[in-house]
């Protein structure tokens, strides 16, 4: 059965940080570009960072550069998302997201992160 898990969400205050994790069972994870997302109450989802299969490339949203970091370690199958000095604005629900070829697409059910003092 195909399976994305996010963990790591919580609460904390301003300026701190948390690092989220992906987990994949059910398909080969390396295979497949990997991509955080994040959707806050009353707006649309959005893209926050991506990683390439092999974690080559990546890319970030204006809003996280500096600030965030995605990586992955395909030996431990996980996908990290590092996030620093983090804003109330970046309170959100995260998602995982892994896609290969235009094919395969596979979500995660999210992990709730608040940013608040």
């Amino acid at each position: 059965q195909v399976q994305l898990v996010e963990s790591g969400g919580g609460l904390v205050q301003p300026g701190g940080s948390l690092r989220l994790s992906c987990a994949a069972s059910g398909f080969t994870f390396s295979g497949y570009a990997t991509r955080w997302y994040r959707q806050a109450p009353g707006k649309e989802r959005e893209l926050v960072a991506g990683i390439s299969s092999a974690g080559g490339i990546t890319t970030y949203a204006d809003s996280v550069k500096g600030r965030f970091t995605i990586s992955r370690d395909n030996a431990k199958n996980p996908v990290y998302l590092q996030m620093n000095s983090l804003k109330p604005e970046d309170t959100a629900v995260y998602y995982c997201n892994a896609v290969r070829g235009g094919k395969y697409d596979y979500w995660g059910q999210g992990t709730q992160v608040n940013v608040s003092s």
